[in-house]
């Protein structure tokens, strides 16, 4: 998301929407002139209330559902008051204390369980969806690597990865191939990218192919094939779980059968929802995604409130609440980055 732009409003006209914002919030109905006049509590009649909605209404901050029924705010009404109209209510002591109790016992059982926790935690915490990605693994350096032939087409690779980390993995190639072909991609592979990530070396492979491909000789292209493969992540390294779908059901706001279904095939697909993720982790404190800025069809109508959390001072992961757009973002950011902290704290220890 792009920095909050400079608020050119009123004072009056600031308080009014930070009021119909928060009264919408709590009653998820439209909100009237009337009653926001009383709401408002100075000596102003409805009718200067109303003027002031209208003029709010005619700079996309509001709309009108029907004739006479009041106004809700827009997607744009709800950014500027996240932006610069939010007063967030902080975390009490006993929460957070619950919190770090919580994710301190199930961090022995590793990342994957404590991002489980976390998950439950937020959902919990707010009565929305929580969703948390999972630890990215240590840094693998391929340190050597060496191939045998099996039966067919398949080949066993044998990674030696960081100091003594052995691993082996058998792979189906595309074709079989002998001993001697198979000592050459080992001899390629240890000459060129011992000491490199793997992840590096997947992509190295990768760039090679696509700049050479139609000119790739014999050996470059076995190696893309069998090493590829190899060196593919396993599944699940790049994963996240979530916890509270079924809060979301309840909600008038997704009481639409159709939107629901959308929202949680992305999450049974999960290459949609990792994608959006994993640019929540790169800029740094709480974002929040209001409707179509999430870039996803199944958020429209939902918020994202996410923050990272990081493993000695470098990102490890995402974690964040999904929930409607009328969401109560004072309680939900404040709770977000406590527990994104936490989650960190609770990481460290294992690393």
């Amino acid at each position: 998301m792009s920095p909050p732009q400079e608020l050119e409003l009123s004072e009056r006209a600031q308080t009014l929407l930070r009021t119909l914002v928060r009264r919408y919030i709590e009653e998820g109905r439209p909100i009237g002139s009337r009653s926001l006049a009383q709401a408002y509590g100075l000596a102003v009649s409805p009718a200067t209330v109303r003027n002031a909605l209208v003029d709010l209404e005619e700079l996309g901050y509001l709309t009108a559902p029907h004739t006479s029924a009041g106004r809700v705010p827009t997607d744009r009404g709800l950014r500027v008051y996240v932006d610069h109209l939010l007063q967030v209510e902080p975390v009490t002591a006993a929460t957070v204390e619950h919190l770090r109790r919580r994710l301190v016992r199930d961090r022995e059982e590793g990342g994957d369980e404590l991002a489980d926790s976390a998950s439950g935690l937020l959902s919990q915490l707010t009565r929305l969806a929580g969703v948390v990605t999972l630890p990215r693994r240590e840094r693998a350096v391929l340190r050597h690597v060496d191939f045998l032939p099996l039966s067919g087409r398949r080949v066993l690779a044998i990674l030696v990865v960081n100091q003594r980390d052995v691993q082996h993995r058998v792979i189906e190639a595309d074709r079989a191939f002998s001993e001697a072909e198979l000592q050459r991609l080992a001899n390629y592979l240890n000459t060129e990218y011992a000491g490199a990530e793997l992840s590096q070396v997947r992509d190295s492979l990768r760039a090679a192919v696509q700049a050479e491909r139609e000119r790739l000789d014999a050996l470059l292209g076995s190696v893309a094939e069998v090493a590829g493969k190899a060196l593919a992540e396993e599944a699940g390294s790049e994963d996240y779980v979530v916890a509270g779908q079924t809060n979301l059901m309840g909600l008038e706001e997704l009481s639409d059968v159709a939107r629901l279904r959308r929202l949680f095939e992305a999450f049974t697909q999960k290459q949609d929802i990792l994608h959006l993720l994993d640019r929540c982790a790169r800029p740094q404190g709480v974002q929040v995604y209001i409707g179509r800025e999430a870039g996803h069809a199944a958020f429209d109508g939902m918020s994202l409130v996410t923050a990272r959390y990081a493993v000695e001072g470098e990102s490890a992961g995402v974690l964040g609440v999904i929930g409607p757009t009328r969401m109560a973002y004072g309680q939900v950011v404040p709770i977000v980055d406590v527990t994104a902290r936490l989650v960190g704290a609770a990481l460290n220890p294992l690393r």
